[in-house]
């Protein structure tokens, strides 16, 4: 049975404070963002310490019946960030940590949004959710653009060398 949003933010800090995680910060940004709820940032002084407090941290949040989204990250083990639906945990080394500067960045005023005025086409496709997951739309999407530029570019690469076989007096099959 999953916990409530305020019990899984508890476990997330628990599990980081385990592992002796540094500088935790936690960030309520429901108002800025409808991605998630809670944003908790905490330094690691190793990439080894960066990727055992995620790994923590995702095991403790799963415990607890969080599902777990995905993990980014963990390659290098500079910044890891795992991702529970409501709350987001970014584990960073220092160097990064400052670099990016995420809870200056989250704080910042959003800028006011333009009133949406409600149609009859809008309020339907508020009452139907959509037939796939956004994320998946996207991911689909992006796929669907690498491969069409990789097909334009291997076109092109062959003109390329049909055309220099052809100066070169050679022909090429293919």
């Amino acid at each position: 049975m999953a916990k409530s949003k305020q019990a899984l933010q508890k476990v997330a800090i628990a599990a980081l404070e385990d592992i002796k995680a540094q500088d935790t910060v936690v960030l309520d940004v429901q108002k800025l963002t409808p991605l998630y709820d809670t944003l908790v940032i905490a330094s690691a002084s190793s990439a080894r310490q960066t990727k055992a407090l995620a790994q923590h941290v995702r095991d403790k949040l799963k415990e607890a019946g969080a599902t777990i989204i995905g993990v980014e990250g963990e390659e290098g083990g500079e910044w890891v960030l795992v991702d529970a639906g409501d709350i987001v945990v970014h584990v960073m080394q220092p160097a990064i940590r400052a670099h990016y500067n995420l809870e200056e960045l989250w704080s910042l005023p959003m800028p006011p949004r333009a009133p949406v005025k409600k149609t009859a086409a809008a309020a339907k496709a508020v009452k139907a959710p959509p037939k796939e997951p956004l994320k998946k739309k996207l991911v689909r999407k992006t796929v669907a653009k690498t491969v069409k530029k990789a097909a334009v570019k291997k076109t092109a690469v062959k003109k390329a060398v049909k055309k220099v076989a052809k100066k070169a007096g050679k022909t090429t099959a293919g």
